[in-house]
């Protein structure tokens, strides 16, 4: 075999092989790029707390206090908006109340404590499961803007009442979760006359019968602790 047969061979040879590799890149590529876009689609059609730091807090808890609304959150329908901004408010109560289940002094508020972690853990599910079925690939719509939200997170100190102990503790905790509860019962009335799903408004009647009579509790017990 001559000098030019050779050379000619080895071109061959090398297109070839450069030809079968290139659809396996363009597949890897192309897999890639679809795996990146179906997670940012599925990050948007979660309910999002932007600005929220999820690994500040003890817990795991977010920066509820420092939380911002979704973007174009108040241009969303208003049951999506409630759907969202309540899961969140929730989330507030039930990251509250975890570390209560443990450190409070007194045996009636670790009750409590435990009472809002499953009834709220259950109504955010419910809540979800709402959402997916109404509103399906809809973008985050947290909505600090809702009567009640605001004022009822800016007290929220995870890690002052974190560091508290023994009475200090409870008494710091009644001062958190009885605000944050008055903010789900004035985001629930609002619901009453709002919301557009009847779901939404008999989870607002049940928010508002339950966080009242647990105000009531907390208050009480603030005037009786608080004497000591």
């Amino acid at each position: 075999m001559n000098n030019r047969l050779k050379a000619l061979l080895t071109t061959v040879a090398l297109a070839l092989a450069a030809a079968c590799a290139a659809p396996q890149q363009q597949s890897t590529v192309n897999t890639a790029t679809s795996n990146t876009a179906n997670g940012n689609a599925a990050a948007q059609a979660t309910p999002q707390m932007s600005g929220a730091d999820h690994g500040n807090m003890n817990h795991g808890a977010m920066d509820h206090a420092n939380m911002r609304s979704s973007p174009n959150a108040a241009s969303q329908p208003y049951d999506l908006q409630f759907l969202d901004t309540m899961i969140a408010h929730h989330q507030g109560a039930v990251d509250m109340a975890r570390p209560a289940e443990t450190k409070a002094q007194h045996a009636e508020l670790k009750e409590m404590a435990r009472n809002i972690i499953r009834d709220q853990e259950r109504e955010i599910a419910q809540m979800k499961q709402w959402r997916e079925q109404w509103y399906a690939g809809k973008p985050a719509s947290v909505n600090m803007e809702m009567p009640g939200m605001m004022d009822s997170m800016r007290g929220m100190d995870m890690n002052r009442m974190n560091a508290a102990s023994g009475n200090e503790f409870d008494l710091m905790f009644l001062d958190m979760m009885t605000p944050h509860h008055q903010g789900a019962v004035v985001m629930a009335r609002e619901a009453l006359t709002k919301a557009e799903h009847p779901e939404i408004k008999r989870l607002a009647q049940q928010i508002i019968d339950a966080q009242e009579r647990e105000i009531a509790q907390m208050k009480g017990w603030k005037q009786a602790w608080g004497a000591k």
